[in-house]
């Protein structure tokens, strides 16, 4: 005897071969409280429509230290200010030092 196992779409309920599948992870959903997975065919990709060329992801921390992602489109964010990709360009980064600080100990 032996043990068969099958792979189906979570969205049709489609069997396939293994490598026909894309794993697709829900991070956040109005009917979920925590990530949650599906198997999808490849060519099944096509029923979800990015729009992530146009849409840019804000991490948000309040004052208190509480963070949030906000997600808006590209051309309410460049409304946001005159020439933001000036602002952009001149904001400083995440990683390293701020601009225009030295290494050193102040003794020399």
């Amino acid at each position: 005897m032996a043990i068969v196992s099958k792979k189906v779409s979570d969205l049709t309920g489609k069997e396939a071969d293994d490598k026909q599948f894309a794993a697709v992870v829900v991070r956040q959903h109005p009917d979920i409280d925590q990530p949650k997975a599906l198997d999808v065919l490849v060519p099944e990709l096509k029923s979800f429509s990015d729009i992530s060329e146009d849409l840019v992801i804000l991490e948000i921390t309040m004052p208190d230290g509480t963070k949030r992602d906000a997600y808006v489109p590209l051309e309410e964010f460049n409304k946001a200010a005159p020439d933001m990709p000036k602002v952009l360009k001149e904001a400083r980064g995440t990683r390293g030092r701020v601009p225009g600080t030295r290494v050193g100990n102040g003794n020399g």
